[in-house]
């Protein structure tokens, strides 16, 4: 069995053409589709409610507030009975007739199945956000170089299984994959043009996004800024050891005004880069402590609902 796992944002005028494109491509087999309205603004969720009563294989399940893509995908994890489960986008800019390519690169050796594009149709501020993404992974959670990561992908059960173990409020979907196995390929897939609306991502969403990446799966940035630390108190000391030598040979260079006013303008700075990073990982531990919630759920329409509102 397949289950199908689709957040959803803003979404009224193209989720119905994705369940349509899935049907036609999965005629004659097991398959379920889970339907995650990350509250959206638009009339989203009353498509998903008129398509779980026209089919018997569509969950909707409705988020009480926008907690964002990864945190909607592992609300949707929580409700697949699939042996594998695929994950794609609203918008269909991901082809789901292209779906049965990853499904069959799962084998004894793959655990997970990325699509690749060799072109990708989204706008240059978001790909110019998949570079740093890419960027990012590459450096903090140590992915291969030759891997590409995209939002299409298929994943055993097992994998997905052993990811909403995580409970902590800040998910990164990514991270859990790379944390999880590393039988990882990549499948080359089309990238369709988007027909309608824009993305979700703002540049304050792709910020977020990446601090949870780095903040809940690595301690890189900790570890550059003991070393940018250690570089500065080095150079602070052959400075002060140059000053000391000159003052014994009698040379009296002084530096200006200006030149003393950058200086500590830059390491003040840079001191509070490094504070700032160090809060965010304090922050962000409190939260957890707290045990904030990934998401919340306002109820559950269809296949696996109760049509009760919590």
């Amino acid at each position: 069995m397949v289950s199908f796992v689709i957040p959803c944002y803003r979404s009224e005028k193209t989720i119905e053409n994705v369940v349509k494109e899935i049907d036609e491509t999965m005629t004659g087999k097991d398959y379920e589709i889970i339907l995650v309205n990350d509250s959206s603004p638009d009339n989203t969720f009353s498509v998903i409610e008129s398509l779980c009563k026209s089919h018997d294989n569509i969950t909707g399940v409705n988020l009480n507030q926008n907690y964002g893509q990864h945190a909607a995908l592992m609300a949707g994890f929580h409700y697949v009975s699939g042996d594998i489960i695929v994950c794609l986008d609203d918008d269909g800019q991901t082809p789901a007739n292209e779906a049965g390519k990853l499904i069959d690169a799962l084998n004894d050796n793959v655990d997970v199945a990325y699509a690749r594009y060799d072109h990708k149709q989204h706008s240059a501020f978001r790909n110019m956000g998949s570079r740093l993404n890419e960027l990012m992974l590459r450096f903090i959670l140590s992915k291969p170089k030759d891997l590409f990561i995209s939002s299409y992908f298929a994943v055993k059960r097992f994998i997905v299984d052993e990811m909403i173990k995580y409970t902590n409020p800040y998910p990164y979907v990514i991270g859990l994959v790379l944390r999880s196995t590393n039988k990882i390929v990549n499948v080359p897939v089309n990238h369709r043009a988007r027909t309608t609306g824009e993305s979700g991502y703002t540049l304050g969403k792709l910020i977020n996004l990446w601090l949870n990446g780095f903040t809940a799966f690595s301690i890189k940035p900790l570890r550059i800024a003991t070393g940018v630390g250690g570089l500065m108190a080095i150079g602070s000391f052959i400075y002060g050891i140059v000053t000391i030598i000159m003052k014994i040979a009698g040379i009296n260079e002084v530096l200006g005004f200006s030149a003393i006013i950058a200086t500590i303008t830059f390491l003040s700075g840079v001191n509070l880069v490094m504070l700032g990073m160090i809060g965010e990982y304090i922050g962000r531990i409190y939260i957890s402590l707290n045990q904030s919630p990934q998401y919340i759920v306002r109820e559950v329409k269809g296949k696996k609902g109760t049509d009760e509102k919590n």
